[in-house]
């Protein structure tokens, strides 16, 4: 097969391939043919070069236009948009056609969803990666950078859940020497970080609701403003942002722009659940045993399948690291698996949602106190055992969030990645 041809923009999508050279003209002699009153008999000549294909204007009178631009001589790429006349051709070069994303899968719908991605890849428009927690969207998006034409530039990740409103702020845009307690020097946010490259908005649904229409206006206009400076900076990035959460029930509540929303959501990507693409189980298992030295029998597999795996990915690598410290040079098999589970079971239990015993007095909690027990182990378990980031999402201080785990006897480290 040919490695280039031109595609014309209409209806029937006419294609031509380019062996050695064609001409394009009206002229019925020609090898790219276009039947159009404005196209000239022997248009332009289009050739395979060394370096490439190229085309050159033969003294037409309407020109040839390169993506919009008139040239008398140049060189092709794939995706170009050649203009003779009012005809429009597509350049397609077949070897970079033919790139595929190096993640795979054997789920139907996945697969097709990972086979745009490569291409996806090469434009510049933002992504927006939704899915549940531990479905690997972080690693999603360092891909896509890594088949960009931005991978020799920065990757910069932020995770807009992990900060107060100020450290957002300052984290994204930067800040300047004086501006807030604890600003003892100028500092470069992550939009000048990654200039030239791609940032990453990680947990974007957990952006405070006050800092979106300043992020709004960055994408908008591709500039920031430092945190207390006067002055606004050019920024140059390539953004995919990624959450858990359903933004279209957060815009209906009120907590997130729908006009950030629409910004951020050229391109979608919905990653699945680990129970949605079952068929990948057998090899991210034994991906992840490899990586960490230790064997699976079929049995124990099958085993680990039947579970729900709520953290998805991420759980089920947690599952194998934990068993390669637990059983070290050990064979895997059925009966070890209830072990590896067992904290998370105990953590099933925990969003039962059922009345608890106060361990010291063994009275039963109050309403009030057993709903406020609940909230924090809700939150902890969101936060993997993350006490800061807990205390945050309550609305109390980190002290305060300590007393009340004391009080309540909550054992943090069962709620903590490992």
């Amino acid at each position: 097969m040919n490695r280039y041809k031109l595609i014309l923009s209409d209806e029937n999508r006419t294609e031509w391939s380019v062996e050695n050279y064609l001409y394009a003209g009206s002229d019925s002699g020609c090898g790219l043919y276009l039947s159009n009153e404005t196209v000239e008999k022997k248009h332009a000549l289009i050739e395979v070069r060394d370096l490439g294909l190229h085309i050159k204007d033969l003294r037409s009178t309407t020109g040839v236009f390169l993506n919009g631009a008139r040239i008398f001589e140049a060189q092709l790429n794939d995706g170009d948009v050649l203009t003779l006349g009012n005809q429009e051709l597509i350049v397609v070069d077949n070897q970079k056609s033919k790139k595929e994303f190096s993640l795979k899968s054997h789920n139907e719908y996945w697969s097709k969803q990972l086979g745009h991605l490569a291409s996806v890849a090469e434009t510049q428009f933002p992504v927006l990666l939704l899915g549940p927690s531990g479905t690997g969207k972080d690693v999603i998006a360092q891909m896509i950078h890594q088949h960009s034409k931005l991978q020799q530039n920065a990757f910069v990740s932020v995770n807009c859940s992990a900060l107060t409103e100020t450290l957002v702020e300052s984290e994204l845009f930067g800040h300047v020497k004086g501006s807030f307690t604890g600003a003892i020097a100028d500092r470069k946010g992550a939009f000048e970080t990654a200039r030239g490259g791609t940032l990453f908005l990680d947990e974007i649904g957990d952006l405070p609701y006050s800092l979106q229409a300043k992020l709004l206006r960055a994408l908008e206009n591709n500039e920031i403003r430092p945190v207390g400076s006067d002055r606004a900076i050019k920024t140059n990035v390539r953004i995919i942002a990624a959450t858990h959460q359903n933004l279209y029930n957060k815009i209906r509540e009120g907590s997130f722009r729908a006009d950030l929303f629409y910004r951020l959501n050229v391109i979608c990507v919905d990653v699945p659940a680990l129970k949605e693409r079952l068929e990948d189980f057998d090899t991210l298992v034994y991906q992840f045993a490899k990586a960490m030295r230790v064997r699976f029998s079929h049995g124990a597999i099958t085993t680990l399948q039947k579970h729900d795996c709520p953290g998805n990915i991420r759980e089920l690598k947690n599952v194998v690291a934990r068993s390669s410290a637990l059983f070290p040079k050990e064979y895997i098999q059925e009966g070890h698996i209830e072990i590896l589970l067992n904290k998370k079971e105990k953590l099933a239990h925990a969003q039962t949602g059922t009345m608890y015993l106060d361990e010291a007095s063994g009275s039963q909690l109050s309403v009030i106190k057993e709903i406020e027990k609940q909230m924090i182990i809700k939150r902890l378990m969101a936060n993997q055992g993350n006490q800061k980031r807990t205390a945050s999402d309550l609305g109390m201080p980190k002290s305060t969030l300590h007393d009340r785990i004391k009080h309540y006897q909550i054992k943090v480290s069962e709620f903590r990645a490992d």
